[in-house]
């Protein structure tokens, strides 16, 4: 199962601020749909607030210790590792995505094979920021070019383990 982060970010690093994201773009928001369309996205309780109900078409899956699941297409773990190994056993999925918020990104950063990083033409004001990124991990190529924004891939690099 591929593990892969989504997320938008300012070219100041900020991600979000107050429990939304500081600006709105119709294309990022359309390119985020079109790839996460079908398959599970896991998010923070915050995040999922911030949205006010679950994505359709995909199985929303929300990281809470005290948030219990009472929506239809909603489920509630109280880990990132409980809920990928919910989406490796159960739902038998080639693709999940995490989402956010800012925590999310950081436990996930070190599991992930793979990122779409919208990278914004703009720095934003807001106190949650995009955890920072060690070069060597990463493969990085553009995969699209957008008015407000680049869409970078990265690739964990594969790394020879000598015997």
């Amino acid at each position: 199962m591929q593990k892969i982060i989504v997320a938008a970010v300012a070219q100041n690093g900020v991600i979000g601020n107050e429990g939304s994201i500081p600006w709105h773009s119709r294309e990022d928001m359309r390119y985020f749909k079109n790839l996460t369309m079908g398959s599970p996205v896991i998010m923070g309780r915050k995040t999922y607030e911030s949205m006010g109900k679950p994505l359709k078409g995909r199985l929303n899956i929300v990281l809470s210790g005290s948030m219990k699941s009472a929506t239809e297409g909603l489920l509630v773990f109280d880990s990132l590792g409980k809920a990928l190994e919910y989406c490796e056993n159960e739902v038998k999925s080639e693709k999940v995505f995490i989402i956010g918020g800012g925590e999310v990104y950081r436990q996930a950063i070190k599991l992930v094979d793979e990122m779409s990083i919208s990278k914004m033409k703009f720095q934003a004001e807001g106190s949650v920021l995009f955890p920072p990124l060690k070069d060597s991990d990463w493969d990085v190529e553009v995969k699209a070019e957008y008015e407000d924004f680049q869409v970078f891939w990265y690739k964990r690099k594969q790394f020879e383990v000598k015997s």
